[in-house]
């Protein structure tokens, strides 16, 4: 049996360990477009704060090792473009331009997701970020060390959002966070989430919500 599984950080790497635990027969093929799999999402900004002192310490794996440790074929770099199912095939580009056909027995799809950046007139400008990953958190972090930052704009009151509020008050800036619906973290409930503002609110970070 072979798994081609698509994405290579948290929920891929964790798919193909679990497969590996329970087959120890099976073929595994871990495709992921960027450089670094299995990373720790929720310490990037932690990064960025300093509370993480060294890059390192931010990956938990390393494909070479992930590859040896659990007998997978990892395949960085590689970005799947197109499912063929007719054919259980993708096609797989490579990061030199050139692209080939991988074929599979069971598909496992695990890209992630991509922070939704508004149509908005002024979204390309210098100084506005996304975080996602480690290549964003490299772009922040270099941009903080070479500018004088003195307030920052962090849209979106979810985990990754507020815990980079956190660390940008952490470095001395007046941090402001906006919030489409009526309260952060929306995947707690409301009373919940009104004690979390209302700590949010006490550290002097303003907050604006249904905004």
């Amino acid at each position: 049996m072979k798994h081609l599984i698509i994405g290579g950080v948290a929920g891929g790497a964790t798919a193909a360990a679990r497969i590996r635990r329970i087959d120890e027969q099976a073929e595994i093929v871990l495709l992921e477009k960027g450089p670094h799999i299995s990373y720790a999402n929720c310490g990037l900004p932690y990064y960025i704060g300093g509370v993480i002192a060294h890059r390192e310490k931010l990956f938990v794996q390393t494909p070479e090792a992930f590859g040896q440790q659990f007998n997978v074929d990892v395949r960085i770099c590689s970005e799947a473009i197109a499912i063929h199912p007719e054919k259980k095939t993708v096609t797989v580009g490579k990061a030199d331009g050139s692209c080939y056909e991988e074929g599979y027995d069971r598909l496992l799809l695990s890209p992630g997701a991509t922070p939704v950046r508004p149509p908005l007139k002024g979204i390309d400008l210098d100084g506005i970020f996304t975080l996602r990953n480690v290549e964003d958190t490299d772009r922040i972090k270099s941009y903080l060390q070479e500018h004088e930052v003195k307030s920052a704009v962090v849209v979106g009151g979810g985990f990754i959002g507020l815990e980079m509020a956190e660390n940008l008050h952490r470095r001395g800036m007046e941090v402001s966070i906006i919030e489409a619906v009526d309260q952060v973290m929306n995947v707690i409930d409301y009373d919940m989430a009104a004690i979390v503002q209302a700590n949010i609110r006490s550290k002097g970070v303003s907050l604006y919500l249904k905004d």
